[in-house]
């Protein structure tokens, strides 16, 4: 069984995607208490850890590493969140004065964003990556995105793809354990 964190707070400002916006001090608290929690719970215990390499992940791994007693993490592509091209890292308002067609009462999950990819080829992406989750050791922690664990959710449950984000229960700086071969995640923080 592998661990999957959500990463804490960013500016929601901006659009996030593959864009490098830093978490702001309550996403930073977010991410102390889930690790405290972490090092708090004798059943979890993690050997490794693993963050998306964009930089709201790699603050996130780099608060809980030492908090949960970890040595180091190492950072991985498979993990980024979904690529929303040139509007990736763009202020919300000035997005929808330059791309209104990307507006989020618009955009189904086959609106590919320009010079970036649409929500089913994020699930794609994920889906053809199953063999690298399920190959990973377990008690690894993966520090990722919403969208990421959204999609196991809908891969392991067997659930048509839609454009509900929260359907999930995936908030910041929450803790979900995954196990790609029994088809099994949940939500554990």
């Amino acid at each position: 069984m592998i661990y999957l964190l959500r990463h804490g707070l960013d500016n929601e400002k901006y659009i996030g995607g593959w864009s490098d916006i830093p978490l702001t001090k309550e996403g930073i608290y977010q991410v102390v208490n889930t690790a405290s929690k972490i090092k708090q719970n004798n059943n979890i215990k993690i050997k490794k850890v693993i963050a998306s390499n964009v930089r709201r992940a790699i603050q996130t791994a780099e608060i809980v590493t030492p908090i949960i007693g970890a040595t180091n993490f190492e950072t991985s592509d498979i993990l980024k969140e979904q690529n929303k091209g040139h509007l990736n890292g763009m202020e919300e308002i000035v997005a929808a004065s330059l791309y209104p067609e990307y507006a989020k009462d618009k955009v189904t999950v086959d609106t590919v964003y320009p010079d970036g990819e649409s929500l089913k080829n994020l699930y794609q992406r994920i889906k053809d990556n199953l063999d690298y989750f399920a190959s990973l050791e377990d008690d690894t922690l993966l520090v990722t995105h919403r969208g990421i664990i959204n999609m196991l959710y809908y891969i392991l449950n067997d659930i048509p793809l839609d454009m509900n984000k929260t359907q999930f229960s995936v908030t910041h700086a929450s803790l979900h354990t995954c196990d790609i071969k029994n088809k099994q995640i949940r939500k554990v923080l």
